[in-house]
């Protein structure tokens, strides 16, 4: 049950940073060209801290 909250928490987070990832690249009026590698670098580094949390929630659980 855990992990499936940690799971539906992830998922709803990922999407949350890119709607702010894209209000930022909006309000900055960051040029179309640049956009693709500050999302794909948010995407990673929020990945990696997903990933981090649900093993860290893992080894909690076991």
């Amino acid at each position: 049950m855990i992990i499936l909250v940690t799971i539906l928490f992830s998922i709803f987070y990922l999407f949350q940073i890119n709607k702010m990832t894209y209000a930022l690249c909006e309000s900055r009026e960051i040029p179309e060209e640049k956009q693709p590698k500050i999302y794909r670098t948010v995407n990673i580094l929020i990945t990696i801290l997903i990933v981090s949390f649900f093993v860290e929630i893992l080894t909690a659980v076991t």
